[in-house]
């Protein structure tokens, strides 16, 4: 396996973006050792609050989020996932697999030895965050899911297929340009070019393009076996789970309901609908969000 780094100077001076990375090895099936790297702010005496970005987004997309909770007296920890934003990129689409981002994160996840977690997820930040909950539900105390769900190939909707289709055609993968348009405020230059940070040029981006391809909509791809046993786990989850969708995401429209049918840990909860979000909320409604995930961990502690 061929793994890139991003030059730290990529990432000096972002906007809004003053936080250091707590880096993390973990060992891929191959043998090579990859470093993943995360936020980690507030008061480390505190039960973590754990943010998990998605396609094609890093930690960058929290910085508003972050600053506003640990403001608020919390611990937050937001990691790169593998591929993204600081943490290491290998070079070939066929060294990504859902099951070994799954596995990568649960090595972080044990290395950083997180309990009593609050979880905030969002796009592939479920994917990958829901299978961790279903693997460790006794290090989780809670979860909030915005924007999100855990496919088993049951089939997707036009949104999600036209986006797949874009990704996987698109000659320069244009990962700000992404972000602006599943967002429904007007981004920066300066933000947009946060997004792109990680990517000095193209071979940084196989884990981004090859995300997509990943989802498990059909039954007959790979991960569908697994997450269908991870909603097992799911469906006997009671600990509070609460559903802050957006009203402006045609990708993931709905999920919010089969959710909390599904899962015992949403009944009784105060789900919330995000307005004026887009797919990447967090650029949208940052403080909303915060407050949203402030309120919940209070009135469940």
């Amino acid at each position: 396996m061929r793994v890139l780094r991003t030059p730290d100077e990529r990432f000096a001076n972002l906007s809004d973006f003053p936080y250091a990375a707590h880096y993390t090895d973990v060992r891929d099936s191959s043998g090579a050792t990859l470093r993943i790297a995360a936020v980690d702010e507030g008061p480390r005496n505190k039960a973590p609050v754990l943010l998990m970005h998605g396609e094609p987004s890093w930690s960058f997309l929290y910085r508003k989020i972050i600053a506003r909770l640990v403001a608020n007296g919390h611990r937050v920890v937001a990691p790169d996932l593998v591929g993204f934003g600081r943490s290491d990129k290998p070079t070939e689409r066929e060294d990504y697999t859902y099951e070994k981002h799954v596995k990568w994160m649960s090595d972080w996840l044990v290395a950083n030895d997180l309990r009593d977690i609050t979880l905030f997820c969002q796009d592939w930040g479920g994917l990958i965050g829901l299978r961790l909950v279903a693997a460790f539900p006794e290090r989780f105390a809670r979860v909030v899911a915005a924007n999100t769900f855990l496919p088993a190939g049951s089939g997707s909707n036009p949104a999600f297929e036209s986006w797949r289709n874009f990704s996987q055609t698109v000659p320069v993968f244009p990962t700000g340009g992404i972000i602006k348009g599943g967002s429904v405020r007007e981004l920066s230059q300066a933000e947009m070019d946060a997004y792109e940070a990680p990517y000095p040029d193209e071979t940084y981006k196989a884990g981004a393009r090859q995300f997509p391809a990943l989802v498990p909509v059909a039954p007959d791809m790979p991960s569908v076996n697994e997450n269908k046993e991870a909603w097992k786990k799911l469906e006997a989850f009671d600990k509070p789970f609460l559903t802050a969708f957006s009203d402006k995401d045609p990708i993931t429209n709905g999920a919010d309901k089969r959710l909390q049918e599904r899962i015992p840990g949403c009944k009784g909860q105060k789900h919330t609908t995000i307005i004026g979000g887009g797919h990447f909320l967090q650029e949208d409604k940052p403080d909303e969000i915060a407050d949203v995930i402030d309120a919940f961990v209070k009135a469940t502690a």
